[in-house]
């Protein structure tokens, strides 16, 4: 049995290909793993931009610090929490001007908490505190940039995986939607690409 924590936050809400193949894939390894299945709609229920509060509240003793600084450190350890408890982290991510939208920036600022995940080593070297995760992340763009002339402008998925990275989640494995603004023939290519991808991974999980 595993346990699954599923994020999503296109803008698009359900209607995002990030979204939907996000869901195929921790829905699918719910069935195949026997797990457990937790979500988090970013788009649907946004988190706060973090404040002073956030700041301020997490060096802060628990005794110590204010109402604000309560509510606020309260909300991000919740979030750690379901990252702590996953077995199996599902991410989708639309681009959105070419990285991620604010929604996940925002959840990534809330989770990326020194001293508890991560930390600095003896020579100061950083260090995840949440290994042992696989981290399946859905990349969705109108354009291609996996290569050619666009891939220098992917400001999303090389930082998603390094944000990943830094927190101790380094086995990741990257299934993208993209080439979708280019006609319907490019669409439907795009998609069936990525519908092959998503049963790939559940077949290897089964």
């Amino acid at each position: 049995m595993a346990n699954i924590l599923l994020v999503t936050s296109s803008p698009r809400g359900s209607e995002g290909l990030s979204t939907r193949f996000a869901t195929e894939i921790a829905e699918g390894l719910k069935t195949r793993l026997r797990g457990t299945l937790v979500t988090r709609d970013l788009s649907r229920h946004p988190p706060p931009h973090i404040t002073q509060a956030y700041i301020h509240g997490r060096v802060a003793a628990p005794e110590a610090r204010t109402p604000e600084q309560v509510e606020a450190v309260g909300f991000a350890q919740q979030l750690v929490d379901e990252v702590s408890a996953a077995d199996v982290l599902v991410l989708g991510s639309g681009m959105i001007n070419f990285g991620p939208s604010s929604q996940l920036k925002a959840w990534f600022d809330h989770i990326t908490w020194p001293g508890v995940t991560f930390g600095y080593g003896a020579a100061g070297t950083p260090q995840g505190l949440l290994a042992g995760k696989k981290v399946y992340l859905v990349t969705a763009a109108g354009g291609v940039f996996s290569q050619g002339d666009w891939a220098a402008f992917d400001f999303q998925t090389g930082y998603l995986r390094h944000l990943l990275g830094f927190i101790g989640l380094t086995d990741v494995e990257v299934v993208r939607v993209e080439g979708t603004v280019f006609g319907p023939e490019a669409a439907k290519a795009a998609i069936d690409a990525a519908q092959a991808h998503v049963q790939a991974v559940l077949d290897q999980a089964a």
